[in-house]
């Protein structure tokens, strides 16, 4: 009988940091996308957008977080 289980991905977090960064720019360029657009924006939808990009930065400094622990992780080895 074969074994029809998969086996587990190993971790590799050799790309994680340069992942984050590229995270980090697309959500800026989310940001500045969305600011444009409240130019035709209603009132209502411009409420919508600024909330939206609050929670934007909110990510971004999530992701700066998270980019400086995986570079310490690196320096280390990745050792837990």
């Amino acid at each position: 009988m074969t074994n029809n289980y998969q086996k587990p991905n190993p971790d590799d977090r050799s790309d994680n940091v340069e992942k984050l960064q590229d995270m980090v720019q697309n959500t800026i360029e989310n940001i500045e996308e969305a600011k444009e657009s409240m130019e035709f924006a209603t009132d209502e939808e411009k409420q919508r957008i600024q909330e939206k990009n609050a929670r934007r930065n909110e990510s971004i400094e999530s992701f700066r977080s998270e980019i400086q622990d995986e570079s310490a992780a690196r320096e280390n080895g990745y050792q837990s």
